[in-house]
């Protein structure tokens, strides 16, 4: 069965970076839209402090909150790692079909965590997708770094 998406003609892999990068600014971009009138453009950093002291703020909107914000560290802590892996992969001329199938399944997987760390952790059951879907990303990355050595060790 023939693809909706030719991955093989045009190398989409740098094209994720930035993608991935507002990836990880959505959830913060969500959190200070949420926090309303908590969210100070000079101190930043102390919106969660304030959403915490804020009783006007149901709680499962402070929880909400806190986890975009925890969401969006998430993606901060991995996207150096996600690029570096892209440049890795993409200078030892890993096929441009895997390059692309292996990239959109990382930015896949990071729109799925942000939503299912935000939207679904509401419910304890779900808990372990997280995780999970945290999984995905991370092994993505380092399928771009194994094929790497793989390529240049060919």
């Amino acid at each position: 069965m023939a693809s909706l998406i030719d991955f093989s003609s045009t190398n989409w892999s740098y094209y994720t970076i930035p993608a991935a990068f507002f990836l990880v600014m959505a959830p913060n971009f969500y959190a200070v839209a949420l926090a309303g009138k908590n969210y100070d453009i000079a101190y930043p950093r102390t919106l969660e402090s304030k959403v915490a002291t804020d009783s006007s703020l149901p709680k499962p909107i402070q929880q909400r909150i806190s986890r975009a914000r925890a969401a969006a560290a998430n993606g901060f802590e991995t996207i150096g790692l996600y690029a570096a892996a892209v440049v890795a992969a993409n200078s030892a001329q890993v096929p441009t079909e895997k390059l692309n199938k292996l990239t959109l399944t990382y930015i896949v997987s990071r729109a799925v965590y942000n939503f299912v760390y935000v939207a679904l952790q509401e419910n304890r059951k779900l808990a372990g997708l997280r995780p999970l879907v945290w999984g995905v990303g991370i092994t993505v990355i380092m399928m771009l770094f194994v094929s790497a050595g793989q390529a240049l060790n060919a």
